[in-house]
């Protein structure tokens, strides 16, 4: 290096140049070679060293190296050569200039540190990625615990930083944050909220990536598709996203449909409702035609068996309906209903199955269906609900019922007209 600095000095005094200007120049002449030396190392280590790094990795039979080559993680190792290329030849190239020394060094330095926290951050995202593609964190918020992680080593980075820029220890830099914890608190409020939040919905196994969750506070229904450090991100049905902070999966309440997705089987709980003046007791003409229907033949033999053994017993007078034990038709379609789900394929039969009666309402009586589906799927979900509420409301008409609705305009249209009609024939009577 002496020997081109003196070659460059004869070079510079040959073309005229002599006293003070031969330092300053020749600093210059240097400043633009070592950027060009830097540069031009840059260069190959990025697109040669690297890139034949990478190639080796992509022909070993290894994984993890494989997922370094696509995070890029030797990318950032490109910047670390020219800064040392730097720091070895700034000594040389400022000697004339020794004030401006110690600040070039500085900034290599600084430059460095940056460098070197690139690359291991680079190193971390690969880390992250190989263990969110892990089975057994696969539904843990491991992008919150990496961004904390990385929160620290961009303060860990700016200390380092400050110090070697002000020649003073970290220790006095971190002795001045402590005076500033409040602003810090302050600053980094949503963070650390975010970072207790994170520990406990972990802990508790509250929420994990993949859950269908519903918060009707934030209009969110749909599935998790991340969790990090301060927000939870929910894939809503109609394709929007819901950015929820992460805490208020602590402070606020929300439903989480793991259980119904672990479980194989989603509730089916939807009520009929049947006009009470078409209930009635069964007579015997009526109960012969029961007894043609497939799923309740039975049902309605040994019925009527126990019903006439118990009113022979107690000597009732069975020639009005209403003495003593009767079938009704509400309570023989409530039998057929339970029937028809006990021998539907798609109905779970071993969770809960019922069909009961709700108090009465001003919309008639609500007979409720209760049982769950044997898939989880909605659209199968809907379709199977929608088959058996088909088949219900077409069944409640063969055993005398009549399922409430509000009247239309075309109802009271109809039953106007049908008493000017009465009218009218009371009139041609006379």
């Amino acid at each position: 290096m002496n020997d081109f600095e003196n070659w460059l000095e004869s070079i510079l005094r040959d073309t005229g140049v002599f006293g003070e200007g031969i330092p300053y120049l020749r600093l210059l002449i240097l400043l633009m070679v070592l950027v060009l030396v830097a540069y031009i190392s840059f260069v190959i280590t990025k697109r040669v060293v690297i890139r034949a790094l990478y190639s080796f990795f992509k022909r070993t039979s290894l994984k993890w190296d494989d997922v370094l080559v696509d995070q890029k993680a030797f990318n950032n190792l490109a910047h670390v050569v020219p800064a040392i290329i730097v720091k070895i030849f700034a000594p040389v190239i400022f000697r004339d200039f020794e004030q401006l020394l110690p600040l070039v060094l500085k900034i290599t330095d600084s430059y460095l540190i940056i460098a070197g926290m690139m690359v291991f951050v680079s190193f971390l995202k690969a880390v992250e990625y190989m263990l969110s593609q892990s089975a057994i964190f696969a539904d843990k918020p491991l992008a919150s615990y990496f961004q904390l992680f990385r929160i620290v080593m961009y303060i860990a980075t700016a200390i380092l930083v400050l110090s070697v820029l002000m020649g003073r220890s970290p220790v006095y830099f971190l002795s001045a944050f402590g005076a500033m914890t409040a602003i810090l608190l302050l600053i980094f409020k949503d963070t650390i909220l975010g970072l207790v939040a994170s520990v406990q919905i972990s802990s508790n196994d509250m929420v994990r990536v993949g859950d269908w969750v519903e918060m009707p506070k934030f209009n969110a229904d749909g599935d998790v598709i991340a969790i990090n450090l301060n927000t939870v991100k929910i894939k809503n049905w109609d394709k929007t996203i819901t950015t929820v902070p992460t805490y208020y999966f602590i402070t606020d309440s929300f439903k989480n449909w793991r259980g119904m997705q672990e479980s194989g089987g989603r509730r089916i709980k939807r009520a009929l409702y049947i006009n009470v003046r078409s209930i009635k007791f069964v007579d015997p003409e009526t109960r012969e035609r029961f007894k043609r229907y497939y799923l309740i033949n039975n049902y309605i033999t040994e019925r009527q068996q126990e019903i006439e053994q118990y009113n022979a017993t107690h000597d009732i007078d069975t020639s009005e309906l209403i003495n003593g034990r009767r079938m009704t038709n509400i309570g023989v379609f409530r039998r057929y209903a339970l029937a028809y789900l006990q021998n539907h394929r798609r109905i779970r039969q071993d969770m809960t199955l019922l069909v009961r009666q709700l108090p009465l309402e001003d919309r008639g009586l609500p007979i409720e269906i209760y049982c769950f589906t044997a898939t989880i799927a909605w659209a199968e979900y809907e379709e199977i609900q929608a088959d058996i509420f088909d088949h219900l409301l077409a069944a409640a008409s063969y055993f005398g019922l009549e399922i409430f609705q509000q009247p239309s305009g075309n109802d009271i249209v109809m039953a106007v007209e049908k008493l000017g009609e009465e009218q009218l024939l009371k009139k041609i009577d006379r």
